[in-house]
């Protein structure tokens, strides 16, 4: 069985890669520059680009898994041909595809389930890994300057969705299923700041922002004007689902989500 991972130097789909090959499964990843990827050695990289459908065609030549991303790129695209990449995934005798979401289902979605194709969707809440957002201010400056910080969200490690991606795309028993996915517990924007500030034992604030400050500093970023009302929207009124603290990571993975406290141990560098 060779497992396709498109967007496999982005945040999930990097370590699906990892966590693929060191349980010794065949893994091919996707990715637009291969020089640049900085994936383990043994791994398939290939050149693809969702804009190039011959190039996702030629990845997915005697593949029988697919992790496949439905938005790309900065602006959060939403992949095209939808149509054409199922059916081709079908004709290469692709099984199993795991569909990893952007807040909503869209059309790659809707082709996935007209077809004949084992899917598993995974819905994740807010990444932890956006808080990386905020190591520029705190190394400048110990601070940080969030709009909507009393909205409290339920943040999940991107490596428990490589977890639960890597057990639907190898085992049984996950067809039709549609796992919501978030970490084990309800953070305030202050309370992440405040596991930070913890992990790098320095102190660090938190300052609200009215919104459109924080539109400015997504701007001075390169985010797209609809990536950012995205975001701000999400992060003013947030999914009900992800508000709260769901079970599929220890269900489907067997081991306890990730606290967004540990996840600061661990980025604790890149907030110094």
């Amino acid at each position: 069985m060779t497992i396709l991972v498109t967007g496999a130097t982005g945040n999930v789909g990097r370590h699906l890669v990892e966590r693929l090959h060191a349980d010794h499964q065949p893994v091919r990843a996707l990715t637009r520059d291969p020089a640049k990827a900085g994936l383990p050695a043994g791994v398939d990289v290939r050149a693809g680009d969702f804009t190039d459908f011959a190039s996702l065609e030629a990845a997915l030549e005697g593949v029988t898994a697919l992790h496949l991303m439905t938005t790309f790129g900065p602006g959060n695209t939403t992949v095209p041909n939808s149509r054409d990449l199922v059916d081709a995934a079908v004709k290469a005798g692709v099984r199993r595809v795991t569909l990893l979401w952007n807040g909503y289902a869209g059309p790659v979605e809707e082709a996935v389930e007209d077809s004949e194709l084992e899917y598993t969707h995974l819905r994740p809440g807010e990444f932890m890994s956006n808080a990386l957002g905020w190591a520029g201010m705190i190394r400048a400056e110990g601070v940080v300057r969030e709009a909507y910080g009393e909205v409290g969200h339920s943040p999940v490690d991107v490596r428990d969705i490589a977890d639960v991606a890597a057990k639907a795309l190898t085992e049984d028993g996950h067809a039709g299923q549609a796992y919501l996915l978030t970490g084990p517990e309800v953070l305030t924007a202050p309370e992440q700041v405040a596991a930070i500030a913890a992990a790098i034992g320095r102190e660090v604030r938190f300052e609200a922002k009215e919104p459109e400050g924080a539109k400015e500093r997504m701007r001075a970023m390169g985010i797209e004007e609809h990536a950012i009302d995205y975001v701000l929207d999400w992060r003013a009124d947030p999914p009900e689902f992800a508000r709260k603290v769901f079970p599929a990571v220890p269900e489907v993975t067997g081991h306890p989500a990730r606290t967004f406290a540990a996840w600061a141990r661990d980025h604790a560098d890149s907030f110094r």
